[in-house]
């Protein structure tokens, strides 16, 4: 059983009445156009006070009658399941269009964690609109991330361009720099700690919180890179 997406109740009610609809239209639109028979005015009433969410049919069901995507009904989304609910795609479609089998694609929505290849995994990431920082976070891929680039600011950064311009589809050109100049702060880190010379000594504890926060770090300095 899946948890419900996130719902933005006041967006919700705040299309309904742009576009002049009661409670009872947007029921009555669900239930003649996409078939939920079960859904009432005290459906619509109940999502737009917070009292209660829709699942993810109902949705998209409710996004359809509202003439509006489910994701500007819906909070951030976090997980894979809700990016592909925020686009309005079935599972089915997914796995469709990366050409993997529906129950693999289903259990990796599950559990959180992305295996299929390169191709398919920038195919997930146009089908969902996705930048490479929100997919490796959603596919459950931020640990993998950051023991590459600890390894990289520990030893010599060029040795591992290739796995991390694998794993988030980073052209190498464009970590280059961003990779050399973690090495260097991290190195830089480490002389300090060592150095005991004009009173400049760095702790272990600013070696650990860089360690702690070498993923936010790295995606700063790609942004940076392209603006």
């Amino acid at each position: 059983m899946h948890p419900p997406p996130p719902f933005h109740a006041r967006a919700a009610r705040t299309m309904r009445e742009k576009l002049g609809m009661a409670p009872g239209h947007v029921a009555y639109g669900m239930r003649a156009s996409y078939g939920m028979t079960h859904i009432t005015p005290d459906h619509i009433t109940a999502w737009e006070r917070g009292a209660a969410v829709p699942e993810g049919r109902e949705l998209a069901a409710l996004a359809g009658v509202l003439w509006c995507s489910p994701g500007d009904l819906m909070g951030t989304p976090h997980t894979l399941r809700e990016h592909r609910l925020a686009r309005g795609l079935a599972a089915e479609d997914i796995a469709r269009s990366t050409g993997l089998p529906l129950d693999a694609y289903l259990r990796m929505e599950e559990t959180g964690e992305w295996t299929g290849d390169r191709n398919q995994s920038a195919t997930l990431g146009e089908l969902l609109g996705l930048p490479p920082r929100d997919f490796i976070a959603i596919t459950g891929q931020d640990t993998v991330l950051a023991g590459l680039l600890t390894d990289a600011v520990s030893t010599r950064w060029q040795a591992h361009i290739r796995a991390i311009g694998k794993l988030t589809g980073l052209d190498k050109r464009e970590l280059r720099s961003p990779l050399q100049n973690m090495h260097q702060e991290y190195q830089s880190l480490l002389a300090a700690t060592l150095s005991r010379a004009g009173g400049a000594i760095a702790s272990g504890e600013e070696g650990r919180r860089f360690l702690e926060d070498i993923v936010p770090r790295f995606w700063d300095l790609i942004d940076k890179g392209r603006t």
